[in-house]
C-alpha cells in the first residue's frame, strides 16, 4: 500500500510547538509538541489489502494517515564562540501513529503507540548582527528501523525576545519488523516565531 498513490502527496499544513527551558549555562531541556493528521481520498488502481480487509479497485478509498510526535530532549552547550554555538544531547521520543482506510462498510487500521530514543545534534552561525543559520536534528539509525527529523532555518532577531525564521525540514524514517512495514518520507517549508523571556 502506497499512500502517495492513494492519496496524493500534498501540500498539507501541519504545526509544531518547543518550549525549552535553559536550566544553566549549558544544561537545557526542550518539550516538542508535533502533532499531524491527514485525511485524503483516491481510486485505487489495483485491489489493495490491508490489515485484514480488501480493497476494491475502481472505488473510492478514504485514508487517514496520523504522526503525532512527542518529544523531551537533553541539550548540552558543547561549543559557545562569539559567532557559533553547538548543541549535543538525547532526546526520547514517544510516537502516537494511525493508519486506517475506509471503503463503504469496509474499514481496517493499523496502530503503532511506541517509544524512540534519538540523538539531538544542533548548530547555530551567526554571520551577522541580528541574523542566524541554524541547523536543528533528532536522529536514530540501525537495525530494523531509523528516524531522522532534520531542519535548516534562516533567522532574524527582530529584538525584545522575538525571532523569526524560515527554512526547510526532512522527517524520514519508519521500520521494517515482523509487525509492520512503513516508512514516510517529508519534505516541508517552515516559517517560525520565536518568544524568549
Amino acid at each position: 500500500l502506497s499512500l502517495r498513490e492513494l492519496a496524493g502527496s500534498g501540500p498539507w499544513a501541519s504545526g509544531r510547538v518547543y518550549l525549552t527551558w535553559q536550566a544553566g549555562r549549558r544544561h537545557g531541556l526542550r518539550l516538542l509538541l508535533a502533532p499531524f493528521t491527514l485525511t485524503e481520498t483516491g481510486v485505487p488502481e489495483t485491489a489493495l489489502g490491508f490489515a485484514g480487509a480488501s480493497y476494491s479497485a475502481g472505488q473510492t478509498v478514504q485514508a487517514t494517515y496520523t504522526f503525532n510526535s512527542y518529544r523531551l530532549s537533553y541539550r548540552y552547550t558543547a561549543h559557545e564562540g562569539r559567532r557559533t554555538t553547538a548543541w549535543i544531547g538525547l532526546t526520547a521520543k514517544v510516537r502516537d501513529a494511525v493508519i486506517a482506510l475506509e471503503q463503504g462498510a469496509t474499514s481496517s487500521r493499523k496502530d503503532d503507540l511506541g517509544f524512540v530514543p534519538l540523538v539531538h545534534l544542533a548548530g547555530q552561525w551567526r554571520p551577522a548582527p541580528h541574523w542566524y543559520l541554524g541547523v536543528d536534528a533528532d536522529v536514530i539509525a540501525g537495525g530494523p528501523g531509523r528516524a531522522e527529523d532534520v531542519a535548516v532555518k534562516l533567522g532574524r532577531d527582530l529584538g525584545r525576545g522575538w525571532t523569526l525564521a524560515a527554512g526547510y525540514r526532512m522527517v524520514e524514517g519508519g521500520a521494517d519488523v515482523a509487525s509492520v512495514y512503513s516508512f514516510a518520507w517529508l519534505h516541508s517549508m517552515v516559517f517560525s516565531i520565536r518568544r524568549s523571556w
